[in-house]
């Protein structure tokens, strides 16, 4: 059967990756792809951008797609689910609507507080005055996010009340994080900001793939969101992830399933928005064990798809498969018992001015145990080339954390491009328990 992933990043080209190896998948086609899945013989790229959904629809007919898997929130911003399934074709991933699970940190918000799932307290805002004296009465710690898709840039940790003014000027003023801002009952695009108490404790992000009723949980795993090592610097799309994520105790993942997972697919069907796809929580632990929500995602994280492909043993078409038929409740997954730690290597300027065109060289063979899954790649006059913030993600297996990660650095030092910057502690809480 063949198979259609629609993306560009490390999470499609991961994704696409496993689909590949399964038994009755004959053809996987990624759209658009980018440098490491142009180069992979068993995957082939496809031209046509992730948000043209008529033409990705048009494809897959063509093409006879037995199962198209949506990758970039983009892309289901953009109605992709909905104008598959207007044509009847098999198409895992939200419709627009349940979407805006991620695509209005608003929605979400909303939808939370009337679920009671818990989250921090929160109000939103349009008007920059009146959200930099919120800010000023609330004091500092605390979280500005733009009510947009920002590519995951769109979150900003402010310790200081200096850093939470110029986060709120970024989103609603200058829309220096280029933010897709929502539109309004007008249509109009309206910059809105969600500013939210600080959470203290631990992250962890925990995905599981839902079939508008039944849900099955993947291996939990914990993403580095900031830059630089010892969890510093700016916030990113993510500099690293492992899997699993030893904060997720026994306990503590019984609590998010009945506490978080459960009530929200319960309530998106409750609004008439049935959620199908993968469902990501964010989730911030504290001392005692208690999960709270960052935020929702709407499809898988990068990069934790990394090391989470790796683990899986299972058969992921037919996981997919299962999920577009509703019978999740057939579904076992195996894993495999190692860790597997991704490290990623950035382009210079990253975040906010990623720089283009460096040639990339000393990329390893592929392995069984240890894979180097493309991003911001591109073939450029038969050179490979970085064409984004976030270039490569180094992803390997081992018996513990420290030996995954001691593995994906010994790989991650011979891969050289201009400017490159990584992260040197991917791992660390987990290595200190």
């Amino acid at each position: 059967m063949r198979v259609l992933v629609i993306g560009n990043g490390g999470r499609e080209h991961a994704l696409a990756w496993k689909l590949a190896q399964g038994e009755r998948v004959s053809q996987v086609f990624v759209a658009p792809g980018n440098g490491g899945t142009a180069r992979d013989e068993r995957l082939e790229t496809v031209p046509i951008g992730m948000t043209d959904v008529k033409a990705l629809a048009d494809f897959a007919v063509e093409h006879k797609i037995a199962l198209t898997v949506v990758g970039p929130e983009a892309a289901l911003a953009a109605g992709v689910v909905d104008e598959f399934r207007a044509r009847g074709l098999r198409i895992f991933g939200p419709t627009k609507a349940a979407a805006q699970l991620e695509s209005s940190k608003a929605f979400a918000k909303d939808f939370m507080k009337r679920h009671g799932i818990p989250t921090a307290a929160y109000e939103t805002f349009t008007d920059p005055a009146a959200a930099h004296a919120y800010v000023d009465g609330r004091g500092a710690p605390i979280v500005i996010k733009a009510d947009g898709l920002a590519a995951g840039k769109g979150v900003v940790v402010a310790m200081t009340l200096d850093e939470a003014h110029e986060a709120i000027s970024w989103i609603l003023e200058d829309n220096k994080l280029g933010v897709t801002h929502n539109a309004g009952a007008d249509g109009l695009a309206v910059p809105r900001v969600v500013i939210e108490d600080f959470l203290a404790g631990e992250e962890a992000s925990f995905i599981v793939v839902c079939d508008g009723k039944q849900v099955v949980s993947l291996a939990t795993s914990q993403d580095h969101k900031r830059l630089l090592d010892g969890d510093v610097g700016p916030n990113t799309g993510g500099m690293g992830a492992y899997s699993p994520a030893p904060v997720v105790t026994p306990n503590v993942h019984a609590k998010v399933m009945h506490e978080i997972i459960q009530p929200t697919i319960a309530g998106m069907a409750r609004d008439g928005h049935p959620f199908t796809g993968f469902l990501y929580a964010g989730l911030m632990i504290d001392e005692l064990g208690q999960p709270r929500t960052v935020e929702f995602n709407t499809r898988m994280g990068d990069p934790e798809t990394q090391p989470i492909m790796m683990r899986l043993k299972s058969d992921l078409f037919e996981l997919m498969m299962h999920a577009t038929d509703g019978t999740l409740n057939e579904v076992e997954l195996q894993w495999d018992r190692r860790v597997a730690l991704g490290v990623v290597l950035a382009a210079e300027g990253y975040p906010l001015t990623p720089r283009k065109g460096d040639a990339i060289a000393g990329l390893p063979e592929d392995e069984e145990e240890a894979m180097v899954f493309h991003a911001g790649s591109a073939m450029q006059d038969g050179q490979l080339v970085t064409s984004g913030g976030r270039v490569l993600c180094v992803t390997a297996l081992g018996e513990s954390v420290r030996l995954a990660a001691q593995r994906a650095y010994e790989l991650a030092a011979g891969i050289q491009f201009a400017g490159r910057q990584y992260r040197s502690d991917i791992g660390h809480r987990a290595i200190k328990r």
